[in-house]
């Protein structure tokens, strides 16, 4: 793979190549690209083209409305909210990670 390639790849894919990357990141393509040459070589004449990967077919169902909950005894319902909103902890902290406390971001 050349240089040049390489370079096109990084700015479609809209990374930055830091110095000493180009040279692991060139050997690894290669690497992958030789393997796509190697299966290239299978004889594959007398295999049929899949389509879709199994014979399993969707099963579809009319849409209809079934008994829901009014958004006001939604509310009522849940145990903490703030503002007509429903409060609930946070997933990620503010420093980044996962965060296991019930603070305001």
């Amino acid at each position: 793979m050349k240089h040049e390639e390489l370079e096109q790849l990084a700015k479609l894919a809209r990374i930055e190549l830091r110095p000493g990357e180009e040279e692991k990141l060139q050997k690894d393509m290669e690497s992958i690209l030789n393997y796509f040459k190697k299966l290239q070589e299978l004889p594959t004449e007398d295999v049929a083209p899949v389509a879709g990967g199994t014979a399993f077919s969707n099963v579809f169902r009319d849409d209809t409305s079934g008994n829901s909950i009014d958004g006001e005894a939604a509310r009522m319902a849940f145990p903490e909210t703030e503002d007509g909103f429903l409060k609930v902890p946070p997933v990620f902290s503010s420093e980044g990670g996962s965060s296991s406390g019930g603070e305001k971001l």
